[in-house]
Formats: C-alpha cells, structure tokens, sequence
C-alpha cells in the first residue's frame, strides 16, 4: 500500500496505465544492482532511485577524482576524493529517502560476483572494461539472471538486455575479448560527456520495463547510438546454441580469472618489457651518467596537467617520424597514462633497434607511488 508521501511522489506514474499503483508497489519491491557508479552508473541510479526501486545496490572501488566530473553527474564537487559508493549513497537518498542504497565499495571479482549479484534481481552493467564485462555475464547466467548492457566509446554507445530467459549473453555477440592493445579505454580514446547520460538512462528505463513486465524489451537486439549524427541502429543477436556461457553444452561453468582472460593486468607485457615507478626512480635518481631517457608518449595536453621532470614529449602518432630525435644509444623509458599506449611505443622503439622499456601502470602509477602531490585524471 503505497503511503500518502508516495501518491504525490509518484504521481506521474500512478496516471500510466502501464504502471499505476499496482506497478509502482512492483517496484518498491524491486532490488536492481548497479555495477559501478561512474559515467553509466550515475543516471542510470538516479533514475531508478527517482522511480522509487525499492533498494539499489551499488558496487565500486574507485574514489571520485576531478576529471570524473565531466561525465559522472551523480557526483560533486565536494565528494572529491570520497568512495563513489557513499557519495553516490548521499545524493540518492536526497533524491529519494525512501529508496534503500546498499553499497559494496570492492571491486566486483570471481570470488563475490556470484554472492553479490545474487541478492539482486538484476543487474545495470555500467562497466568500462571487458574483465568485468565477462564477469558481469557469466555470474548473470549461472544465477540466471538478466542484466542490463552498456557501454560506451567516444560518441557511440551500445544498449542490451542479456542472459534473459531464452535469449542471448554477452558471449553471443563477442566470443572472445579482442587484443588488450587494440582496445583504447575511455581514458585513452575519450568520451563526450553527455553520452553516458544518454546511454545510461536507456539502461534504466530497460531496468524499470523488466520489473514492470511491460513493452518490448531489448532482449535479442543490441541497441546502437551514433551520438555525432544522433542516429539509432539496431542489430539482432541470437543465442549461440554453441555458446560457451548459454549454449546447449556451456563450457563456462563456474567463474574464473577474467583480467587474464582478457589479457590484462600485470603478466600481459613481455618479459622485461616494463620497468616498475620505484625501479625508474632509482634509476633517475642515483646514476649519475647513462641516465635512461623518459620519453612521453601522451597528447601534449595530458602533458601540461603532469609529466616526470626531466622527459621529453613526442606524443605516440608521432614518434614513428620522430625517430631521429631519439639518442641510439639511449636507454629509453616510455610514459603514458595508464601503460598502454607507451607499451605501444616500447614495442616501436624496440623493433627499431633501441633499447626500450615501458613504464608499468604509466603516469598515473607513478603519481600514486613516487609523487603523492602529482595532478590524476
């Protein structure tokens, strides 16, 4: 029985024939858990919150940080530095005290996906990576289990609902991750703002129609959004009866390690391809000639927010032409923000003939481990 608080509230869905009270006490029952409180998160929560869903989860390990801002619009100003999780919790429940946030502030994994997950009906994937992709797939399967697919690249975005009844998982679509180094995150390639807004909400308004029971859901059609034209696409997707995940005869029948499934993580680099923040530190600091060479392979804007002192800039789209400015005998250190993009260069600089190593975890480890006080983004 909804409360006299609630008639006002929810007003504009007691008039919907689709909902009405009936579904809006569907709802308040309802118990959805929004993996990450970053770009596609932050609608999606704020309007199923809005909607009065009864409890949302929500489940990051990241703080928030000023270059979030831009896109993650369930975060502030003041909540700099604080647990997504609880600044997320904050604005919620201002939105709607009497939605119940339950936070998880860890990293979703093998190891408490399943137990997570399962005390939910459902799950918003807003993910950015393809590790917590799969993860998020198949600890949805084995639960059995829909959840809500997201994601977003530059100005285009994706939407699905997977691992419903019937219909197709994640693993349908895309069988195998594709090559870590071919896949730029939304750090490395960029990401307007506003999509995510977009994109999100589609995702909460596939959430709300699952627990309702009405419409056409997204189940069998991947949802495609060309942001720069502002066009809609969409793609069937059947379920792979030879589907590893939902197949007749799934071979994917308990989670595993998904950052190595996907290639990432600490043993993707060949051997002695990278060099540790701590190891470059001491290098710099006690060799006294033979210095290595930091060459910064970012834009020249990442450049201007931090740098190591001391490196030179010659962004990644240059270097091929910028050989000859390189000292052959040099031993080379690449930089970039996270380690992808100056493993790229490594491995250029190395088929060239020079001596080159990466820097593991790039300028924003070395931030974190060598200059607390160094700018992130």
């Amino acid at each position: 029985m909804l409360a006299p608080n609630d008639l006002i509230r929810y007003a504009r869905h007691l008039t919907l024939p689709e909902v009405g009270a009936e579904g809006q006490e569907v709802l308040s029952r309802g118990r959805i858990l929004l993996v990450g409180a970053g770009g596609l998160g932050s609608p999606a929560a704020l309007y199923l919150a809005a909607a009065g869903v009864g409890t949302l989860g929500v489940v990051d390990a990241d703080a928030v940080e000023l270059s979030n801002l831009q896109r993650q619009i369930i975060h502030g100003t003041g909540a700099l530095g604080r647990p997504k999780t609880e600044s997320a919790k904050d604005r919620l429940q201002d939105l709607n005290p009497s939605v119940t946030i339950d936070i998880h502030t860890i990293r979703l994994t093998s190891k408490n996906a399943i137990e997570i997950l399962g005390g939910y009906d459902l799950a918003v994937d807003g993910s950015d990576n393809f590790p917590t992709r799969y993860l998020v797939n198949d600890a949805s399967v084995l639960l059995g289990k829909p959840y809500i697919y997201g994601s977003i690249f530059r100005f285009d975005g994706q939407v699905s609902v997977f691992a419903a009844p019937g219909g197709p998982c994640y693993r349908c679509l895309f069988s195998e991750p594709p090559p870590p180094d071919l896949v730029p995150n939304c750090a490395e390639a960029g990401v307007l703002g506003v999509l995510p807004g977009l994109v999100g909400s589609l995702q909460a308004l596939e959430a709300i129609k699952w627990l309702l029971g009405v419409g056409e859901s997204l189940v069998g059609r991947l949802l495609l959004v060309d942001a720069l034209r502002v066009r809609f696409r969409e793609l069937a997707v059947s379920r792979d009866p030879d589907c590893a995940g939902c197949g007749d005869h799934p071979t994917v029948t308990e989670l595993i390690d998904y950052e190595a499934y996907c290639g990432v993580g600490g043993d993707s680099a060949p051997a002695g391809a990278e060099v540790t923040p701590a190891r470059l530190a001491a290098e710099l600091t006690t060799r006294q000639t033979a210095r290595p060479m930091v060459v910064d392979v970012r834009e020249p804007w990442e450049w201007e927010i931090a740098h190591i002192a001391g490196s030179t800039l010659v962004p990644l789209g240059e270097l091929p032409a910028r050989l000859g400015e390189l000292r052959p005998s040099a031993e080379i250190v690449t930089v970039c923000h996270r380690g992808k993009r100056s493993l790229m260069a490594q491995q250029l600089l190395q088929g060239a003939g020079f001596k080159a190593r990466s820097l593991a975890g790039g300028i924003d480890g070395w931030a974190a481990e060598i200059e607390p006080g160094m700018p992130r983004y």
